[in-house]
C-alpha cells in the first residue's frame, strides 16, 4: 500500500477508473451516538466530512446535469479510496436529501503524506531549562488555570521521514498525529484528487467541486459541543474548554491560551490571535499616555489665552468676520466660535505634540518587540523553516503548468503556467487594473469634495443669520459643521459600498495573476486590498488635514475649484476639529458595521437554521450534522480580521495628533474584538482547516510602512493643521518688540494680530454678499492664520512678514521632528535584536539534536551492519583457506 501511495502522489492526482471499477464508500446508519468522532466501528477517527445532496432527489437541475454531477462525485470518491483514504457514508437525520461522507486517513497514508508535506513531528522532550520571568508571579494572575487547560509538552521536532520512524517519539499511533495535523493532511489530498478529464485537461480538487455545487460543504469536525463536555470518553472536549476559558466574555482580562488555540485551530489562527493580543497589550501604554495628554488639555483649557479672547465680548465680540462663501453667506461675529475654540484648546495643546512624538517611538517598540515575540512563536510552533520545506504549490497553479522552462538552479526542466512574455502581460494587466480602481476611489473622493463645496452654499443660506441674532443653535450648528458631518456620513456609506466591490475586484485580479503558493496568493491579495482600503479610508482624512482651507485666497480674490466652486474654508474652530469628527464617524461606523457583519449576521443565520431544524424533528443529531448547520469560514479566512486591525492601526498612528484618545478607543475595541473573534470561531463557524503560517505575512511590511508614514503625517498635522506653530511664533517673536508692543512674551493680542483686515468695498460683484451691512465699520476680518497686510498698505492683501516666519517655523519643525524620531527609531531597531539569544540557543540545540538522532543513529546502524558483514566475510575467508584435514 505504501508503495502504491508513493506512486500516486501529487503529479498524477490519482487515476480515472472506468465505470465498472468505481470504488464507493461504505454505507452505514447513524448509531445514535451524537458526540462520536469515529466511524461506526468506533475505531477509525473521522478526519474530514464531505456533504452532498442526493442527485436522485434534486429538483433544481436537469436530469442530464444531475447525472454528470453524480459521475464526477463518484469518480472523485473512487480516487480518494485509490489514494488510500477510507470513506463511510451516512444519510442525514433531519434532511433525507443530504448525504454525509466521513473520511478517515489510515496510519500508512498519514506517514506517506507527512513525509511529502515535510511536517515536523516530535523527536524527544525539550531538555532546555527555561527561566521564569521576573513578572511571572504577576502574569500568573491573568493566565488560564493550568488544571483546566494543561500546558502543552515541549518537544524537539524534525521533518517526518518514514525510514527514521523509530527515532520519533511515538507512544501511540492513534495520537502521534493530532487531529489538526490529520485534517491538514486529508485536506491536502482532497485538494489534489482528480474527478474529470476534459480536452486532456485534468479537473481536480475539492474547492472546484464546492464551487460547482457537487458538494455542499467540506470541513473537519469540532470535537464537541461548546456548551457542555462530550459524552464520548475518547473526546478531549477542547472546543468546550476554548469557549469556557477563552471565548467567554468573562475572560476579557485573561491572557489567551495560545498554545491550546494553535493545537486546535492550527498555526495560522494562532499567530493572528498572538499578534492581536500583543498589539492590544502594547496599546495599554499608548492609551495611558494619550489619556494623560487629553487630561492635560482639559486642565489647561481655562488658561488658554487665545480662546479667552475669542469668547471675550470686548475682543471677539467686536470682531466681524467676512463671509465664507459668495453672495448667500453673511457676516458673522467671532464669538460664535467660542465653544469650538474651547474644544480646540483640549486637542491643540502642548500635550498633543508630546503625544505625537511618543507615538512615533511607541510604534517602533511595538514592531521590534513583536518581531522578537514572533521569532519565539516560530520556534515553539515549529515554523522556523516552514516556508523552505512545507509550503506546497497551489493546485490551481499546478493545473496550469503547461510550459516547459529550464530551472537555473537545478538545471532541469520544469513546468510553469506561463512564459516570460505571458508573465509580463499578466503583470501589466494587473497593475493597470489596480491603478484604474484606485483612480476610481479618488474620483469618489473628488465627488465628496464637490458635494461639500456645493452643499455648503445651501447650508449657508438655510442656517444663515445676521450677526445681531441670538439663536442658540447658531453657536453649535454652523454651515461648516453641518457640511462636515453630512459629508462624513456620505463618505462612510460610499466607503462601505466600494469595499464590497473592491473585494471582488482584488480577488479576480489575484486569481488572474496565478500565484504559485497559498502564501504568495495571500500576500498578493493583501497588498492589493490594503492599497484599495488605504486610499478608500484615509483619502478624506488626508484632504481635511492637508488640503482643506489651505488654498482659499482672500475675500477680494477667492480661489475657485473647477472654475465654479469656491474652495471651502475650515470650520471656525479649525480643521483639526473637522479631522477629529471625520475620524470618529469613520472609525465608529466601521466598528459598528464590522460587528454587525461579522457577529450578528452569523448568529441570526445559525439561530434560524437551528430553530427550523428543531421544528422539523426532535431526533438525536450527530456531530457532523450539527457542524454542517454552522456558518462556513470564507476562503480568505482571517484576512478581513487582519485588514480591520491594520486599518485601525493606521487611524491610531497616522492621525493620532488630532485625537489623543484614539489608542484608548482602540484598546477597548480590541479587548472586545479578541473575545468576539474567539466566540465567533468557537460557536458560530465550522472548524477551519488547520494551516501552517510562519508569521503575519505581508501585513508585517505594511505595518512598517504605516509606522514610517505616521511620523510624517503627525508632524505635518501639527505644523499645518493645528494652530500650534503660529501661536509659538507669536509668543516668542511677534508679541514683543520690534514686531509686538508687549514688554514680555505673552499670548495676549494673538487673535487680533492673526486675523487679517479686509475692506468690504473691495468685494467683487461675483462674491459680494446679499446681506446688508449694519453699523459704520468698513472692514471685516479674514479667516484664521491668513496673515496679510491690511488695506491701504503698499502691499495690501499680500502675505506679511509674520506669515513667512510661520512658514519657516513649520518647515523647520517638520524637519527637526522627523529627524529626531527617525534617529531614535534607528537606535531602538539596532539595540533590540529581532531574535532573542534564548530563542537562538533553542534553535541551535534542536538542529544539533536532529542531526544527532537522525544521522548519527543511522551511522551507528550502518556501522553495526557493516561489522556483521565484515565478520561473515572473515569467517568465509577462514573456511576457504583452512587445510582440508582440519
Amino acid at each position: 500500500l505504501v508503495l502504491e501511495l508513493n506512486q500516486m502522489i501529487i503529479p498524477t492526482y490519482g487515476t480515472v477508473p472506468d465505470q465498472q471499477n468505481l470504488h464507493t464508500p461504505e454505507w452505514v446508519d447513524f448509531d445514535d451516538k451524537p458526540d462520536s468522532l469515529f466511524f461506526k466501528d468506533g475505531q477509525r477517527r473521522i478526519d474530514f466530512v464531505l456533504v452532498y445532496e442526493d442527485e436522485g432527489k434534486k429538483m433544481t437541475h436537469k436530469r442530464s446535469d444531475r447525472k454528470k454531477q453524480k459521475r464526477k462525485r463518484q469518480v472523485y470518491e473512487s480516487n480518494l479510496i485509490n489514494n488510500g483514504l477510507q470513506l463511510e457514508a451516512t444519510r442525514s437525520v433531519l434532511d433525507e436529501k443530504l448525504i454525509f461522507v466521513k473520511v478517515h486517513a489510515p496510519w500508512e497514508v498519514l506517514c506517506t503524506y507527512a513525509e511529502v508535506m515535510h511536517i515536523k513531528l516530535p523527536l524527544q522532550h525539550n531538555d532546555l531549562k527555561t527561566r521564569d520571568s521576573a513578572f511571572n508571579w504577576f502574569s500568573r494572575l491573568f493566565r488560564v488555570d493550568e488544571n483546566i487547560i494543561k500546558p502543552e509538552q515541549e518537544f524537539f521536532t524534525a521533518p517526518f521521514q518514514k525510514e527514521h520512524l523509530s527515532n520519533f517519539y511515538i507512544q501511540d499511533k492513534d495520537t502521534f498525529f493530532n487531529p489538526a495535523t490529520r485534517s491538514r493532511i486529508v485536506h491536502f489530498i482532497l485538494s489534489r484528487v482528480e474527478y474529470a478529464t476534459k480536452n486532456n485537461v485534468k479537473k481536480f480538487g475539492i474547492n472546484k467541486l464546492l464551487d460547482t455545487g457537487i458538494y455542499k460543504a467540506a470541513f473537519p469536525l469540532h470535537d464537541s459541543s461548546f456548551r457542555h463536555l462530550s459524552m464520548d470518553p475518547n473526546c478531549p472536549s477542547e472546543r468546550y474548554l476554548l469557549y469556557r476559558e477563552w471565548a467567554h466574555p468573562k475572560n476579557i482580562f485573561k491572557l489567551q491560551p495560545l498554545d491550546f488555540i494553535r493545537k486546535y485551530y492550527g498555526e495560522k489562527i494562532g499567530i493572528y490571535f498572538a499578534w492581536l493580543g500583543f498589539y492590544t497589550n502594547m496599546l495599554t501604554v499608548a492609551a495611558v499616555v494619550g489619556v494623560g495628554c487629553f487630561l492635560y488639555g482639559c486642565l489647561t483649557k481655562d488658561n488658554c489665552t487665545w480662546s479667552q479672547e475669542v469668547c471675550d465680548p470686548a475682543i471677539g465680540g467686536n470682531i466681524i468676520m467676512c463671509p465664507q462663501c459668495d453672495k448667500v453667506c453673511t457676516y458673522w461675529n467671532l464669538t460664535i466660535t467660542c465653544e469650538s475654540s474651547k474644544k480646540l484648546c483640549i486637542f491643540d495643546s502642548f500635550g498633543t505634540l508630546v503625544f505625537a512624538v511618543f507615538m512615533g517611538i511607541w510604534v517602533t517598540f511595538f514592531l521590534e518587540f513583536w518581531k522578537r515575540r514572533q521569532a519565539e512563536l516560530e520556534y515553539e510552533w515549529d515554523t522556523v523553516e516552514y516556508l523552505e520545506q512545507e509550503e506546497q504549490v497551489r493546485p490551481e497553479y499546478e493545473a496550469r503548468c503547461t510550459h516547459v522552462v529550464m530551472n537555473e538552479i537545478t538545471q532541469q526542466e520544469e513546468y510553469v503556467p506561463y512564459t516570460a512574455c505571458g508573465k509580463c502581460i499578466r503583470m501589466t494587466f494587473c497593475t493597470s487594473a489596480i491603478f484604474f480602481w484606485i483612480l476610481l476611489i479618488i474620483a469618489s473622493v473628488v465627488g465628496i469634495i464637490v458635494y461639500r463645496l456645493s452643499v455648503f452654499l445651501v447650508f449657508s443660506a438655510k442656517l444663515s443669520q445676521h450677526i445681531s441674532g441670538t439663536e442658540a443653535i447658531r453657536k453649535y450648528l454652523t454651515p461648516q459643521t453641518a457640511t462636515s458631518v453630512t459629508a462624513s456620513l456620505i463618505s462612510f456609506v460610499v466607503i462601505m459600498i466600494l469595499n464590497i466591490i473592491y473585494e471582488k475586484v482584488a480577488i479576480v485580479i489575484t486569481d488572474f495573476e496565478l500565484p504559485r503558493t497559498q502564501t504568495d496568493y495571500e500576500n498578493s491579495l493583501t497588498t492589493k486590498m490594503f492599497l484599495f482600503q488605504f486610499v478608500n479610508y484615509y483619502s478624506s482624512c488626508f484632504y481635511i488635514a492637508f488640503f482643506k482651507g489651505k488654498f482659499v485666497g482672500h475675500p477680494g480674490s477667492p480661489v475657485y475649484w473647477l472654475g465654479k466652486y469656491r474652495n471651502e474654508e475650515c470650520d471656525p474652530g479649525g480643521c483639526l476639529l473637522e479631522l477629529t469628527t471625520q475620524l470618529a464617524i469613520i472609525v465608529g461606523g466601521k466598528a459598528i458595521w464590522n460587528n454587525i457583519q461579522e457577529v450578528l449576521l452569523p448568529l441570526v443565520k445559525n439561530l434560524i437554521g437551528r430553530y427550523s431544524a428543531a421544528a422539523r424533528s426532535e431526533k438525536i443529531v450527530p456531530r457532523w450534522e450539527h457542524d454542517y448547520h454552522l456558518q462556513p469560514i470564507g476562503k480568505l479566512g482571517l484576512f478581513y480580521e487582519y485588514l480591520e486591525m491594520v486599518i485601525q492601526f493606521g487611524f491610531v498612528t497616522l492621525f493620532v495628533a488630532s485625537f489623543p484618545l484614539a489608542p484608548l478607543l482602540a484598546l477597548v475595541n480590541n479587548m472586545l474584538e479578541i473575545r468576539l473573534d474567539a466566540w465567533k470561531l468557537t460557536t458560530q463557524f465550522r472548524r477551519m482547516v488547520p494551516q501552517k503560517a510562519q508569521d503575519i505575512g505581508a501585513w508585517q511590511p505594511i505595518l512598517q510602512g504605516i509606522a514610517i508614514l505616521a511620523v510624517v503625517t503627525n508632524a505635518m498635522i501639527i505644523a499645518f493643521t493645528s494652530d500650534m506653530i503660529p501661536r509659538l511664533v507669536y509668543y516668542w517673536s511677534f508679541s514683543v518688540p520690534p514686531y509686538g508692543s508687549h514688554s514680555s512674551h505673552t499670548m495676549k493680542g494673538y487673535i487680533n494680530s492673526t486675523l487679517s483686515v479686509f475692506n468690504i468695498s473691495d468685494f467683487k460683484n461675483a462674491s459680494k454678499p446679499f446681506s446688508p451691512w449694519f453699523g459704520n465699520q468698513t472692514t471685516c476680518r479674514q479667516v484664521y492664520r491668513d496673515l496679510r497686510y491690511p488695506p491701504g498698505h503698499q502691499h495690501q492683501y499680500e502675505h506679511n512678514i509674520y506669515y513667512w516666519h510661520v512658514i519657516a517655523a513649520k518647515l523647520a519643525f517638520i524637519i527637526v521632528m522627523e529627524h529626531v524620531i527617525y534617529f531614535v527609531k534607528f537606535i531602538i531597531s539596532y539595540i533590540i535584536p529581532d531574535v532573542s539569544q534564548k530563542t537562538k540557543s533553542k534553535v541551535k540545540r534542536e538542529k544539533y539534536l536532529t542531526q544527532k538522532l537522525l544521522h548519527e543513529n543511522n551511522l551507528k546502524g550502518v556501522t553495526k551492519n557493516m561489522g556483521k558483514i565484515a565478520d561473515k566475510i572473515i569467517k568465509g575467508a577462514d573456511s576457504t583457506f583452512r587445510p582440508k584435514d582440519e
